[in-house]
């Protein structure tokens, strides 16, 4: 049996402005984004108990709330609250991503919710598909029922070269009183209280389809990665359909270190195929007179929220990234975002540009 008390801490300082002008775009300059306390229990190197909570927010505290059996190799089934199986970056912790924020189409993602799912993996793929009801903390009988399933293929895996291939789909059905479905985003920055693009609620929407297919190569300390998802809305009545779409392209480059290690297997959940942190090398580390370790990166992310006469704006953006890993446990991370977006219903429909600075301090244990 192993018993183990963790927990991550980020704190995220932003500046920036926006044209034309929105009044107390940030609400604050520095915010808490994640005070996580995290628990894992294993039993017999079979069963794997988990559960995270967030002391920063009372809107969804609870975040992993997770049972899983492993005890047969290649085989891992999981009940509880957590991510479905969609979304590469999505599945990469918070911890691990290499902004600060993940990507504009992450508003597509079904994140986490209640739900039971099986796993299974071989030397080179990943299949995993499950159902899922609400959140635990808004309401498991909320928001619908969903069947999610993901496949990935890694034709190239080595311990240095990496080529991820992958493909999730997943469809919702949601109950005729149910009025909860909308997407929006924030211009990639949790300190700005503005979303750009909103599609607000969307009247009778019956079910969600959703397709994403993900991409990465990584050779050495310099990695490519990119997704498309397509999220399709079905409407009772005379109303018309709505599809939106998103994606993004990132790179990165590990200055002075290796490439990021690469997970098929998960202890519980749908984290399977998906890359962990950056490394810092005993030798790298500040206490050991090192100098740590640096990260540099850039993305384009598009997320287009006009369809079938919903009018939530088409937004763009373009972020650069340094990321310093001074030693284990501990990371520093500067992004400059420049955003525009088209029909933004921040502004009555007007297109809008934003210039945002932020930062993070995370510590994780």
């Amino acid at each position: 049996m192993k018993f183990r008390i963790g927990g991550r801490l980020q704190l995220d300082p932003a500046f920036g402005g926006t044209s034309p002008r929105i009044p107390n775009g940030f609400g604050s300059n520095i915010e808490v984004r994640r005070a996580w306390i995290e628990t894992y229990l294993t039993i017999d190197n079979a069963i794997e108990l988990a559960f995270q909570y967030d002391v920063n927010t009372d809107r969804t505290p609870i975040q992993d709330a997770a049972a899983a059996y492993r005890g047969v190799e290649g085989l891992v089934v999981s009940f509880g609250n957590y991510k479905e199986p969609f979304s590469l970056q999505q599945l990469i912790s918070d911890n691990n991503t290499t902004f600060v924020e993940r990507a504009l189409p992450d508003a597509l993602v079904p994140a986490r919710n209640t739900g039971f799912s099986s796993a299974t993996y071989g030397s080179r793929w990943t299949l995993t598909g499950g159902v899922f009801g609400g959140n635990i903390n808004t309401g498991v009988e909320l928001g619908g029922i969903a069947g999610t399933v993901r496949a990935t293929y890694a034709p190239i895996l080595s311990e240095t070269e990496v080529l991820h291939l992958g493909i999730a789909g997943s469809f919702r059905s949601y109950d005729q009183n149910d009025r909860s479905l909308a997407f929006s985003s924030k211009p990639e920055a949790f300190v700005f209280q503005t979303s750009l693009i909103n599609t607000g609620p969307i009247r009778n929407a019956a079910d969600l389809a959703r397709l994403g297919i993900e991409a990465a190569y990584q050779n050495g300390p310099f990695r490519v990665q990119g997704e498309y998802i397509l999220a399709r809305v079905g409407r009772d009545g005379l109303l018309p359909g709505a599809t939106f779409e998103g994606g993004y392209v990132e790179g990165a480059w590990v200055i002075n270190g290796k490439g990021r290690p690469y997970q098929l297997k998960t202890n519980y959940g749908a984290d399977l195929a998906i890359f962990k942190g950056v490394q810092v090398g005993e030798e790298q580390r500040l206490t050991r007179g090192g100098i740590g370790v640096f990260e540099l990166a850039g993305r384009f992310s598009f997320l287009d929220l006009k369809d079938g006469g919903i009018r939530g704006g088409v937004e763009r953006n373009w972020t650069a990234g340094l990321n310093w890993y001074p030693d284990r446990n501990i990371r520093l991370m500067a992004n400059y975002i420049y955003a525009s977006a088209k029909g933004s219903p921040a502004v009555d429909r007007r297109d809008i540009e934003a210039d945002i600075a932020e930062f993070r301090l995370q510590l994780y244990w």
